[in-house]
């Protein structure tokens, strides 16, 4: 390996352990109780090497931001690719955002809870990043194929996925004792019977 590729690598570890540290400072903090030297002194690196890879605070953010969002989109991805059905594909993404917010709270709520418009005003609203826009595709093709009846579909989405991102919303606030996945089936079955035909 050359001397140039590990320090490419190098940087890309830095920049994934800066963005780690922001996720996890976010979370606990809020984005505007958190400071680029907070992220500095947890990351354990210079405001230099930060600054090298975000030119500000909010670059940050974003680049957070459109990561996650970019693996919550692949993951749908995987989903549209296996499933073909309107109902076994909606059953698939909650149960995957279900999963996601057990095992990575943090995320979930950065991208969930987190008021993006107050620091990021120029990215579209979480309800119009792709992620959401794919979930009300996966209705829209429903209705075009008689699996789910005629309505608008954003209100066919809000129907199937507004419950479970309640939920959600339920679990991240510590409302919930039990696991989100023991709730999967009355959760889908609820959303489903909305928008049944």
């Amino acid at each position: 390996m050359t001397a140039m590729a590990r320090k490419q690598i190098r940087g890309e570890a830095l920049r994934e352990r800066v963005l780690d540290i922001a996720l996890e400072l976010f979370s606990k903090q809020g984005y505007f109780n958190t400071s680029i030297h907070d992220i500095r002194r947890q990351a354990q690196v210079s405001i230099g090497a930060i600054y090298h890879h975000f030119e500000s605070k909010e670059a940050l953010a974003r680049g957070l931001y459109l990561q996650l969002l970019d693996r919550i989109d692949a993951e749908i991805d995987a989903i549209l690719m296996e499933q073909e059905r309107c109902l076994a594909r909606s059953r698939a993404v909650v149960s995957l955002l279900f999963e996601l917010t057990e095992a990575e709270p943090q995320v979930m709520q950065f991208v969930l809870l987190a008021k993006h418009s107050e620091y990021l005003p120029d990215e579209p609203p979480i309800c119009s990043s792709s992620p959401f826009v794919r979930m009300r595709q996966v209705l829209e093709e429903g209705i075009v194929a008689g699996e789910v009846r005629q309505m608008e579909p954003w209100v066919a989405a809000t129907a199937m996925f507004g419950g479970a991102m309640r939920m959600m919303n339920l679990r991240l606030d510590g409302a919930l004792q039990k696991p989100l996945p023991s709730y999967l089936d009355e959760v889908v079955e609820c959303g489903w019977r909305a928008v049944l035909t």
